[in-house]
């Protein structure tokens, strides 16, 4: 049996950035002892002959430094020869290329064999960093499934390897052929580290338990009874002039959908089963056109009120509740239709994200139309902005009516935080988003409460004696 052996050796130097020519100061042990491993185990392989007849072995290492340009000049290295790069033109002397192992990034990889299937080379193979391919029994067998019958015509074979690898499948020994295979996991599987077997991936959500979730949790649970205790507060103190004067029954309503918007954040958190996706949106929706409509009718009912106290003025018979519930039940009907129409032609539905972050399941709620959610979203900021304009205008009424003045600060505070929702919610990504329109909620309903409540509160308890005719009717008004 003739052998003939042919290892051809081979290195860049690495340069720090910043630097002309000095080299690298750092040596990665790591990668050293695999590339010992390698060549200690093909020369285990050129020792045997019972491994691979007549053909030897042979291996040239390139370090590309993990630096895509390094890994770019030794691939056209690869084509052209050890000499001046030439595209397109051999002049190799040696013998041809049995396999190519590639770079330890998948990014330097994937170029690389872009690269060399255009000019028709080999099987970019990857391979793992792992200390069992020192091993005489499960490197040799990798190697053996290289070679094809045409290297052993030849007689010698040239296996180019690449200084620092990575493998994407999984190794199993056949006890048939002894040989190694590579086999994928399924979609919710993760090679282990050893790269030996498939492990569940990592589920993302944004879970109660989790310091993120638990935050968001514990403000929802603590904001949702403030809405309440200032509803028992203005139902003790509904007969003082403060409380009367400021539309009692749409208060109470208010109050009640501000209880409600709350509560709809802890629908965001948590596992996104069917029906959690399904109504979550939508009863966020609901709840808040059903707050701001409350909001824009308290508004017009402050300028009806203003003019109507001129003489002869016809918007007398405008003054009463009735304006008002008619403003919100058209409000809040139009919402309704955008959401039925949403849940018929789209529904949410529950989506488990493979390709956002290797080796993690990120289950998220696909909204199913993306238009209808920013349409829903967006009719909310028109009542906001509705709502705004008419409080901003009706600003300068005299103090009895100042109601405007803090439904003008609410609603920009409102405005405020879901204008910059809107960019935090695109570039977010998984339970982040999530994250996002939950605080978004919370900040929103938060801004009205203490706007327009807190205010009224304060005098009721702490100012009784502005909470009188006197002060309600006099120009220095107390709020």
């Amino acid at each position: 049996m003739n052998r003939r052996k042919s290892v051809h050796g081979g290195a860049f130097e690495c340069v720090l950035p910043g630097s002309q020519s000095a080299r690298m100061a750092r040596f990665a042990t790591e990668y050293y002892y695999s590339m010992q491993a390698l060549i200690f185990a093909i020369k285990e392989i050129n020792a045997d002959p019972a491994l691979l007849p007549n053909v030897t072995l042979g291996f040239q290492v390139f370090d590309t430094c993990l630096a895509l340009r390094k890994a770019i000049q030794a691939t056209l290295q690869m084509m052209s020869g050890r000499g001046e790069i030439t595209p397109n033109y051999h002049c190799r002397k040696e013998s041809p290329l049995a396999g190519i192992i590639g770079d330890s990034e998948s990014t330097g990889s994937i170029l690389m064999a872009q690269i060399l299937g255009l000019n028709r080379f080999p099987q970019i193979s990857y391979f793992a960093t792992n200390p069992m391919l020192s091993d005489r029994g499960l490197f040799p067998s990798f190697l053996r499934t290289i070679p094809s019958d045409e290297f052993q015509m030849k007689g010698l074979a040239q296996l180019v390897l690449h200084f620092g690898w990575s493998w994407v499948g999984l190794l199993a020994s056949d006890n048939d052929y002894d040989a190694v295979e590579c086999h994928p996991c399924s979609w919710d599987t993760w090679p282990d580290p050893n790269r030996i077997k498939c492990v569940p991936k990592t589920t993302e959500f944004l879970f109660y338990e989790g310091p993120l979730g638990y935050g968001l949790t514990s403000t929802a649970m603590i904001s949702s009874p403030v809405p309440l205790f200032i509803l028992g507060i203005f139902i003790c103190y509904k007969k003082t002039p403060i409380v009367r004067a400021n539309n009692y029954s749409l208060s109470c309503l208010l109050l009640l959908s501000l209880f409600l918007c709350f509560l709809c954040s802890l629908g965001f958190i948590g596992y996104p089963q069917p029906e959690k996706c399904l109504l979550r949106q939508v009863a966020f929706g609901m709840v808040f056109a059903l707050c701001i409509s409350c909001v824009l009718a308290k508004t017009i009912t402050v300028v009806i009120a203003f003019n109507a106290t001129k003489p002869g003025n016809r918007l007398r018979k405008w003054t009463g509740v009735r304006v008002s519930y008619c403003v919100i039940g058209i409000c809040v009907l139009i919402q309704l239709f955008l959401c039925v129409i949403w849940l018929i032609l789209s529904p949410p539905f529950p989506e488990y994200d493979t390709g956002t972050k290797p080796g993690i399941i990120i289950v998220v709620c696909n909204e199913g139309s993306p238009t209808a959610f920013w349409c829903m979203l967006g009719y909310l900021g028109f009542l906001a902005m509705i709502s705004f304009i008419v409080a901003f205008l009706a600003r300068r009424l005299p103090d009895s009516f100042n109601e405007a003045k803090l439904i003008t600060f609410s609603m920009l505070a409102f405005l405020s935080v879901w204008v910059s929702f809107i960019p935090a919610y695109l570039s977010a990504r998984g339970m982040y988003t999530v994250a996002m329109e939950v605080f978004a909620i919370l900040s929103s309903s938060w801004a009205v409460v203490g706007c327009i409540f807190v205010p009224k509160c304060y005098i009721v308890l702490f100012k009784p004696n502005v909470n009188s005719r006197k002060h309600i009717l006099g120009k220095r008004g107390p709020m």
